[in-house]
């Protein structure tokens, strides 16, 4: 959870090093991580949702981070693909935000 958040940070620094008004830089997190929030499995079961939303949950990054965090707080088993598929997200932002949130930042120095 905490890698997936510091992966996500990199993004909103790099938001943050284009658009220079910090008001409209989270403005455009809140726009984008709020659905993400409600639109995915921490609050409610899926089970009870519509089928469209249940099927934008199984690709939602943030459900598979929360559902492998239960399996693992829980030690209960079938916990490796949440969290190879958590993993496996949280690398795939780092490794594109980083260099570029890097460069951004050595331009404007």
């Amino acid at each position: 959870v905490v890698a997936f958040g510091l992966a996500l940070s990199l993004l909103w620094a790099m938001a943050a090093l284009v658009i220079h008004d910090p008001a409209v830089v989270i403005g455009i997190a809140n726009a984008v991580l709020i659905p993400l929030s409600f639109a995915s499995n921490i609050f409610v079961q899926p089970s009870t949702m519509p089928g469209w939303l249940q099927a934008f949950i199984d690709v939602n990054p943030l459900s598979h981070v929360a559902t492998a965090a239960r399996y693992l707080m829980n030690d209960t088993g079938g916990s490796g693909g949440a969290v190879a598929w958590s993993l496996t997200a949280t690398a795939t932002i780092f490794l594109v935000c980083a260099p570029l949130t890097l460069r951004l930042y050595n331009k404007r120095g």
